[in-house]
């Protein structure tokens, strides 16, 4: 169906709302009225694809700001979006993010449909540990609960005893009952758990494998230091991916959806987000009286998403394009997820 001239303005002011505020576009991109009624015509035709197919579309934060505010049912992290997917019941899951992401969402949505845009968005962090590896590291190390960070692939999590998120890693660690814990796949974020049980005081040998996330593993003590002496009340948020000192030199450290929460509670006068530059575009949409002064970093794999392949995966996906798990192993995937909600806190 195509869609009038009146739609498609209608559409591209709806879009403009949102679009406008963004100007941390890795494409140098200008949002105003013309470039949204670009893209209108692909958004109505995805969210008429929505409809007919009983669909859901799940937008990581990282990825592009009109995949966000175009078509997004849902948008936060892959924590978050797995468990709306859940929630929602859908036929069909559109996952626009990486495929570790897409996988979680098949573990917890099984008779659903689960596609992403794009084969190739993977992730560095994920990506750094295979369940085999993992099994040859359990072997060295009998004893240790093993706790996996939600970015871990598949057949990571059904060889783990149970999963976190950054924003419950270190309630739940701190109250295992076994010492020695083995967590995986991120070096850095063990190295953060390390040190906040030691604050806590709280006795535990921590063991992880050597992955790091690309985009935070960048971020350095002094562009820190130079950016507090340019800008006077800066406040530096950073995600716990990050490396030790950079965490020890940040105002606040939290989850996708903890950053956000302190940037729009917060009265400061600059920020610099130390994360993925999708979460500053969302930040200057949802709150566009904020000043944030750069220093983000983009993620190659989340770019890969476009309206485009969201669209193409909706109407006739590819073979490559749908997430399939061999059943036992998206099982004992569950188990461990499930563990989760049992040992997060409830407040």
């Amino acid at each position: 169906m195509i869609a009038t001239d009146n739609v498609i303005d209608a559409e591209a002011e709806r879009l403009l709302k949102s679009l406008m505020h963004v100007d941390c576009d890795p494409r140098g991109k200008t949002w105003n009225f013309e470039t949204c009624r670009e893209i209108a015509p692909l958004t109505l035709e995805i969210n008429r694809l929505k409809k007919e197919k009983q669909a859901v579309i799940l937008a990581h934060s990282y990825v592009e700001p009109e995949i966000i505010y175009g078509v997004a049912d849902f948008r936060g992290d892959s924590y978050y979006l797995s468990v709306k997917a859940k929630e929602a019941k859908a036929k069909v899951i559109v996952f626009a993010g990486v495929v570790f992401m897409a996988e979680t969402a098949k573990i917890l949505s099984p008779d659903a449909t689960v596609v992403v845009p794009d084969r190739g968005s993977g992730c560095s962090l994920a990506d750094s540990l295979t369940g085999e590896e993992l099994r040859r590291l359990k072997s060295l190390y009998p004893d240790a609960t093993v706790v996996c960070y939600i970015n871990s692939t598949a057949e990571v999590k059904a060889e783990s005893d149970i999963c976190v998120t950054s924003g419950n890693v270190y309630h739940i660690v701190a109250n295992l009952p076994s010492r020695r814990v083995l967590f995986v796949p991120d070096r850095l974020m063990g190295d953060n758990l390390r040190t906040e049980m030691k604050r806590r005081g709280v006795d535990k040998e921590i063991i992880t494998s050597d992955g790091t996330c690309m985009v935070h593993d960048q971020f350095g003590v002094a562009e820190i230091a130079a950016a507090r002496a340019r800008y006077p009340g800066l406040k530096v948020v950073s995600h716990p991916e990050c490396p030790s000192d950079v965490a020890a030199a940040s105002d606040f450290v939290g989850s996708t959806g903890a950053m956000m929460s302190y940037v729009k509670t917060n009265a400061a006068p600059y920020y610099l987000m130390l994360t993925e530059c999708g979460l500053v575009g969302r930040l200057q949409v949802e709150s566009p009286e904020k000043a944030f002064i750069g220093g983000c970093r983009l993620c190659p794999y989340m770019k890969l998403n476009s309206l485009e392949k969201v669209r193409d995966a909706l109407a006739a996906p590819r073979p490559d394009q749908i997430v399939t798990l061999e059943e036992t192993m998206r099982r004992r995937a569950a188990r461990c997820i499930e563990k989760m909600f049992e040992l997060a806190p409830t407040d």
